[in-house]
């Protein structure tokens, strides 16, 4: 079963290779009732973020779900505008209430600038780096069990890493098929970071790429399956999303493997953004 094969950080913190994502979920009940879903169905890594808004209600369904805590792998993440130490010390706080957890298992850096100068890739070093260390901190005090970043390419990487004493334990990038990062997973890869996936589906758009068509049905699975097992066969923990139960069971059904030449002919289609 997917939801029993699982990672490993390099601090040696296991993680679910499948997780939840909830990316563009709503809060509220929309939020609680797919978390709730997704966790009755096996999913026993929940990822959210601050930006979200939704970390109160999937903080409720895993408090209501009713398993122990050591048990839930949760992730979230620090707003992207947040490059300050002691800022990013309140905010970590602010999410951890809002979840009602004594600790978070991941937090991440959501990205190396604010989102609403990700077109410009401005430097904000600095400010990773103060926040950063604040995680450190964190993370020595045991109130986060890893830490990580999002969104990170090479060059915020190589900056971060000569000012820090931690090497993040995973970095959370957009990966599917058409974009399969290959030379910053394999930058990652050598300096023991994690992969983490997130929209392995490319928020939809993935399904208009007509190999995946034939391959599903070859395979005798759905378009979505065959781009969710992609991801895992890369390695990476994958994050797919969903509010509709029978989709949230459908992507966890991921007990089949692709064959070398199969993968070879996805890994082909780099370049592919889905942008239109």
């Amino acid at each position: 079963m997917i939801f029993q094969k699982t990672l490993t950080l390099s601090n040696g913190v296991i993680v679910p290779l499948l997780g939840f994502g909830t990316w563009q979920i709503k809060p509220g009940d929309e939020a609680y009732q797919s978390t709730l879903t997704a966790l009755k169905l096996g999913y026993r890594h929940i990822d959210t973020a601050a930006a979200y808004r939704n970390e109160q209600s999937v903080g409720q369904a895993i408090k209501d779900f009713g398993l122990p805590r050591d048990q839930v792998f949760i992730t979230t993440k620090l707003e992207s505008h947040i490059k300050d130490y002691d800022q990013a010390l309140i905010e970590f706080e602010n999410s951890r209430q809002r979840l009602g957890v004594d600790y978070i298992d991941l937090y991440l850096i959501h990205a190396p600038w604010p989102w609403s100068e990700w077109q410009t890739n401005p430097d904000y070093s600095k400010g990773n780096i103060a926040a950063w260390k604040a995680m450190e901190k964190l993370y020595h005090e045991k109130k986060i069990r890893s830490i990580g970043v999002s969104n990170f390419e090479i060059e915020h990487l190589e900056k971060l890493l000569k000012e820090t004493t931690i090497v993040p334990h995973a970095n959370q990038i957009p990966l599917w098929i058409g974009r399969p990062q290959k030379a910053l997973r394999a930058f990652c890869e050598a300096k023991g970071i994690a992969i983490e996936a997130y929209s392995p589906l490319a928020t939809g758009r993935i399904f208009k790429q007509p190999l995946l068509q034939e391959l599903a049905t070859k395979y005798g699975k759905t378009m979505a399956q065959i781009a969710i097992r992609f991801t895992v066969e890369l390695g990476a923990i994958t994050l797919p999303k969903s509010i509709t139960p029978s989709r949230i069971e459908e992507n966890g059904n991921l007990d089949f493997t692709l064959e070398a030449t199969d993968m070879e002919r996805l890994l082909a289609l780099e370049g592919l953004n889905y942008r239109d």
